[in-house]
């Protein structure tokens, strides 16, 4: 049986506004339903928004999110063949996704702990990129994909979102630095392992890491500092058990000796660069220098 005329048109034409509107999604992943149903028109293909968002959805693309996500899995450079107001856009896209999920398994009709973690992820990010002076409330939560209301319902001001932000990556680094040096056979490879996490993090880490160890040297504010001591402190006493177990000369001083190693790895997320020595690498030979020496005489 043979396909009537009309109806074979029909198809051909849905074949061709289908195609279109694929190919839309691929080179102007943001535009919106009825935007796209625009252009269609003006290409002579009639079809509705609600139409295109049907096309959309039979390939999985009913959000500019997933649009961007697919054009990126089509590309070798990945995320990197997006544009960086596309790349935040995905990211805001995941929060939010990550969001709903937290919201759906909680029972109590709490807002979940996920949130607050979203919140502080968020946060840790664009206090790290423009500081914190220049960074607002409305930002952070524009950051999270929450309304602002959300963000206070957690931190009643930026001072207390900003502290609690060096309060977690302070717990979490030291919970890490513990289970790493429990592995060291002794002193040197205890302090030697604690240095390996503390690097690491510091570059590579989440934006909660990479900012607590930005400033663990760099918070300028003293009323801030008063508040975040007490968690530095507990911190910081780890590395003085670790240089105190130390075997050293007689006349050492090891708190200068604590606090120039400090000193030295919060440093790097400076000058550090991608592609050289690894995190692991740097903190490796800091402890050997700081064990062997580096003049020639210690060589010999």
């Amino acid at each position: 049986m043979t396909t009537p005329p009309l109806e074979s048109c029909r198809t051909s034409l849905s074949h061709a506004v289908e195609a279109e509107i694929l190919r839309v999604a691929r080179e102007a992943p943001e535009l919106g339903q009825a935007a796209v149903a625009e252009r269609m028109r003006a290409l002579g293909l009639r079809v509705s928004p609600s139409g295109v968002r049907y096309i959309w959805q039979r390939h999985g693309l009913e959000t500019a999110v997933k649009r961007l996500q697919a054009l990126a899995e089509s590309s070798d450079r990945g995320l990197a063949s997006l544009t960086e107001r596309q790349r935040r856009q995905v990211e805001r896209g995941r929060l939010s996704a990550r969001l709903a999920q937290a919201a759906t398994q909680d029972n109590t009709g709490d807002a979940p702990p996920e949130r607050a973690r979203i919140i502080l992820d968020a946060a840790a990010e664009l206090f790290s990129a423009r500081g914190y002076d220049r960074t607002s409330m409305r930002d952070i939560a524009h950051q999270a994909g929450l309304l602002p209301g959300s963000v206070y319902h957690h931190f009643a001001s930026k001072e207390d979102l900003y502290v609690a932000v060096q309060q977690e990556g302070l717990r979490i680094v030291a919970a890490r630095v513990r289970a790493a040096a429990a592995g060291g056979r002794d002193p040197w490879e205890r302090l030697r392992l604690a240095c390996e996490v503390h690097v690491t993090g510091l570059v590579e880490g989440t934006p909660v890491d990479r900012l607590t160890g930005h400033n663990l040297a760099m918070i300028g504010d003293q009323a801030m500092l008063e508040r975040i001591q007490p968690f530095r402190e507990t911190y910081e006493q780890l590395f003085r058990e670790f240089i105190d177990a130390l075997p050293l000369a007689a006349d050492t001083d090891r708190r200068l000796l604590r606090l120039m190693l400090l000193g030295a790895m919060n440093w790097v997320h400076i000058w550090y660069r991608e592609g050289s020595r690894s995190p692991r690498d740097i903190a490796d030979r800091m402890v050997d220098m700081l064990r062997y020496g580096v003049s020639a005489r210690a060589e010999a």
